[in-house]
């Protein structure tokens, strides 16, 4: 009776549901059965989700390192190929003949194929007489959980962030712990080859491994956790947690950097700057759920359905110079190309240049969506979804459709030196602290940078008008 663990987007040993019962269940058992892992890779199933070459490459690496470690455990960790999700199942189905497997434990994933994928292989299975066991991993409190009164989903964040703490506070989370070495260790699998296509990635953001992360969640919540409030909007600032690749991709789960900065507080930190990082932690949640409850923000659809009658401008010229940070709007393009260059970008600057490119550029947030997964190292369907759709003013907790942020001031406000421009769009590094913000008034711009595309004030008056404009519509035909 051997038990087998299909890990996906949960790459680690600790805390890991579906691991820990694994090996439970192979203790349980009469003779002490086997444990076995797996990890499916689905390159072309990767593209189509516009997974970047930084994240397959940080996937990949981490696999092999998850690997390593479960080897030391005498746990060996088998790499299937397998092109598509629809591909997968017959391969899963191959190795677990191969390998007399007994039951299957995998940890849930929410977009709407994953789970397709996921009901398939428990149909094939049950078929096989091979049992399955899935659950409930990414979020803190299970997905399905948190519901109002009346046992609906919540779909504004604030009243579901309440409940989200309450059920915290009764329920007190812990992780699930680590399996004890099961044996001599075995040798190690090993991912030898980047995918086709994937091969072309920016240098590694982060360290490799779980240890890596704890040391870089702890740095954190020590030196920087209690400034977070007062410091995270400030790109030039280190007052964010660089944790989001190994939180994306399941290196450490939602439950450990809760509890981390629980401990975090309980030793005398700063309340203040603790809350709100653990209300991140929240809002990474409430899109888990709005995944889950509503499949269709995982198919190209808003959240809000009437404003799938939105007329967007054609992309053209105007998207090509907001992806390569080229818009003339120096905050934009320092945040464009510091995504293009790392896989990475801060986050207030990704509300900052989605806003732009929906309401100053009108231009349909799914391109905007899918372009930031094509680049970055922790793009995570639920959180990238979110943001964009709230930016948008088409999903959950929609910014007001009238509330749009004006980059020039986000950037007097939130890089008022212009060090994070300056680093990022070096044709500007000569102006003084007030005209690297618009370069376009009051002076020649320095060669080789553009004039802005688009006139922020006259465009934000037109996106409006077309948010108002459907909003009467829909007044008039209710």
């Amino acid at each position: 009776m051997t038990q087998l663990v299909w890990f996906r987007n949960d790459l680690r040993i600790a805390d890991n549901p579906a691991l820990t019962a694994a090996c439970k269940e192979a203790d349980q058992a009469e003779n002490t059965a086997k444990v076995r892992a797996c990890f499916i890779l689905t390159p072309e199933q990767w593209q189509e989700h516009d997974w970047s070459p930084a994240r397959v490459q940080f996937v990949i690496t981490h696999a092999n390192a998850l690997a390593e470690e479960l080897a030391k455990l005498g746990i060996p960790l088998a790499f299937i190929q397998a092109e598509r999700f629809s591909d997968s199942i017959a391969a899963l189905e191959n190795h677990c003949r191969k390998n007399s497997i007994s039951r299957l434990h995998f940890n849930e994933e929410y977009g709407i194929n994953e789970r397709k994928r996921d009901k398939a292989v428990k149909h094939r299975f049950d078929e096989l007489g091979i049992t399955t066991r899935k659950y409930r991993d990414q979020t803190v409190a299970p997905v399905g959980e948190i519901r109002t009164g009346q046992s609906e989903p919540y779909s504004v964040f604030t009243p579901f962030s309440r409940r989200w703490r309450s059920w915290i506070d009764d329920n007190r989370p812990a992780v699930y712990p680590a399996p004890k070495a099961r044996g001599d260790a075995v040798q190690p699998e090993r991912i030898t080859n980047i995918p086709e296509g994937f091969e072309d990635a920016p240098p590694a953001l982060v360290k490799t491994g779980e240890d890596a992360a704890h040391s870089q969640l702890e740095q954190f919540l020590n030196k920087h956790g209690g400034a977070y409030k007062d410091q995270r909007d400030f790109p030039a600032l280190d007052g964010t947690s660089q944790i989001s690749p190994y939180l994306a991709n399941g290196v450490l789960s939602g439950r450990q950097c809760l509890i981390a900065a629980r401990q975090a507080q309980g030793m005398g930190g700063n309340q203040e700057g603790l809350v709100t990082w653990i209300n991140e932690i929240a809002w990474r949640d409430f899109y888990i759920n709005i995944l889950y409850h509503y499949p269709r923000v995982s198919m190209h659809r808003a959240f809000k359905p009437e404003t799938e009658a939105l007329q967007w401008n054609t992309p053209g010229e105007h998207f090509e110079a907001w992806k390569t940070g080229n818009t003339g709007i120096p905050l934009v393009d320092a945040a464009m190309r510091q995504l293009n260059q790392t896989g990475w970008m801060h986050n207030r600057l990704r509300m900052v240049t989605a806003m732009f490119l929906t309401k100053n550029l009108f231009i349909d947030w799914r391109l905007g969506e899918a372009y930031f997964m094509s680049k970055l190292v922790d793009g995570f369907l639920a959180s990238n979804n979110g943001g964009w759709q709230w930016s948008a003013s088409t999903g959950t907790d929609a910014a007001p459709y009238f509330r749009v942020f004006n980059p020039v001031t986000q950037s007097e406000r939130f890089d008022p030196k212009g060090e994070f421009i300056r680093e990022w769009v070096p044709e500007l590094a000569k102006l003084d602290n007030k005209r690297i913000h618009d370069p376009s008034k009051g002076g020649v711009i320095p060669g080789g940078y553009p004039r802005p595309i688009v006139d922020l004030k006259e465009s934000r008056k037109e996106a409006i008008a077309k948010f108002q404009a459907l909003k009467d519509q829909d007044e008039r035909n209710m």
